[in-house]
């Protein structure tokens, strides 16, 4: 290894995933427009009850374990190793391509690790911003089934990773990304990458690049819902490349040709509003209040969406607090979880997962298959309904580091009776001027819990 290469390593650990982690973060839509199609009506009430679905980031990047795509963008905001030019930073980052050989790849892993954890339905990524193909495209040889992986009789990734989901009943998402950082018809080497995340020529003086980066798109989308068999999500992602920011790539005919092979898709455009933004996608965020249409929080499991060398994570009860709180606002939770460059969930990983699908084997009747009430939130509670609205759960959020309560009070959603839900156990009560209290059990585990109210 030569002076360079170390170097470059030291500046890969010391460039963490933190300095990218924010930059990709942009807003969501301010309205919604609800989709005409009965079946992607159908199709979104289905996902709705889902509640919660695992994104997977899985590419060149989990390699020398940095943040997706990102360091290779001349945004601000991003540091880089600073003894290279920028086209050799480029250079050696697309030459990961020789290095990813993920000789573990087991799906059949992931798809029994995110089923313990109580996940419902799956999104993974196809491609992301820097054009690293994780299937077999035609239109393009920067794939995982060229390079170093090519051997492999299952190179063709995504056709294996679908499979395993459907095998565990899984809803199957695909994950798109709009923009290209690799195709010369959205990055030209003709021309410095002087505009960030965008595309870096005048589309007006090169119409006839634009087409066929509009065509590549179209037929890399064609491709993906056409071979890999039912796909129920397009998810796409790089909400800059629209009409509104003068990268148009013909959503109306994407959306033609998605919905003829996959009949009553759900589109996710992100944050276009408009009819091919079918869910809104908060992303790392919750929205203050509720919404009455249908959107998902996207928030990753630690600090980063894809595999990191030194990782920050989330706590188990960090997350069934933040799924608690999304579902009594309305939404779904879709957790990122990156396989490593081996191709396997790494065990800090599925220890988390573990004690998550643990919770919601005893308390998941008040999170999966309900819906909002007026009255969602009090204190360290938050409530949610059972579709008909006779039922109504409430969910006490405890907090990592807090110890339960002997006493509950709440002021809202006043029961007849209540039942703890996991034992079935009806807990002493007392009503008294619009206030019910209730004692909790001797010997409760010290963690989140949901009740059962009797109206």
């Amino acid at each position: 290894m030569n002076i360079k290469q170390i170097i470059l390593g030291l500046s890969v650990l010391l460039t963490s995933s933190f300095a990218f982690a924010q930059g990709d973060v942009y807003e969501r839509s301010k309205s919604y427009e609800w989709p005409t199609d009965p079946q992607v009506v159908n199709n979104l009430r289905h996902w709705q009850d889902l509640k919660f679905g695992v994104l997977m980031h899985w590419g060149l990047y989990a390699v020398p374990g940095i943040v997706e795509s990102w360091s290779i963008c001349d945004e601000d905001w991003i540091t880089r190793d600073t003894t290279m030019t920028y086209q050799q930073y480029k250079d050696w980052y697309w030459g990961q391509s020789e290095k990813f050989n993920p000789v573990k790849f087991n799906p059949a892993q992931w798809a029994s690790v995110f089923q313990d954890a109580g996940m419902k339905y799956m999104i993974f990524t196809t491609k992301h911003h820097d054009g690293f193909c994780m299937y077999d495209s035609k239109y393009t040889d920067f794939s995982i089934a060229r390079h170093a992986f090519k051997n492999n009789p299952r190179r063709d990734v995504l056709k294996y990773v679908l499979q395993a989901f459907r095998d565990k009943s899984f809803m199957i998402g695909e994950y798109f990304s709009k923009p290209d950082w690799h195709s010369q018809d959205y990055w030209w080497d003709v021309y410095p990458t002087k505009n960030g995340r965008n595309v870096n020529y005048d589309i007006k003086k090169w119409p006839w690049r634009w087409n066929a980066f509009k065509q590549f798109t179209y037929n890399q989308l064609d491709e993906l819902l056409s071979n890999y068999g039912k796909v129920d999500i397009l998810w796409l992602d790089g909400g800059w490349v629209c009409k509104e920011n003068n990268q148009d790539i013909d959503m109306p005919r994407i959306a033609r040709m998605a919905r003829q092979h996959q009949p009553g898709l759900i589109i996710v455009d992100r944050t276009i509003h408009g009819p091919y933004e079918n869910y809104q996608t908060p992303e790392r965020t919750v929205p203050e209040t509720q919404l009455d249409y249908p959107w998902e929080s996207c928030i990753p499991l630690s600090n980063d969406w894809g595999w990191v060398r030194h990782p920050t994570w989330k706590s188990p009860v960090t997350v069934i607090n933040t799924l608690t709180e999304v579902v009594a606002k309305g939404g779904n939770l879709v957790l990122g979880v990156g396989p490593s460059p081996e191709g396997l969930i790494q065990p800090e990983a599925v220890s988390r997962l573990q004690v998550i699908g643990k919770w919601l084997r005893s308390y998941g009747k008040a999170i999966y298959g309900t819906t909002i009430t007026r009255h969602y939130h009090e204190g360290d509670l938050w409530f949610t309904a059972s579709k008909d609205g006779r039922q109504l759960y409430a969910i006490y959020a405890l907090k990592d580091g807090e110890t339960l309560p002997k006493t509950l009070s709440w002021t809202v959603n006043i029961p007849k009776s209540v039942r703890m839900l996991g034992t079935g156990k009806t807990l002493r009560m007392k009503r008294h001027d619009g206030t019910v209290t209730v004692t909790l059990p001797d010997g409760m585990r010290n963690e989140p819990f949901a009740l059962q109210l009797n109206m």
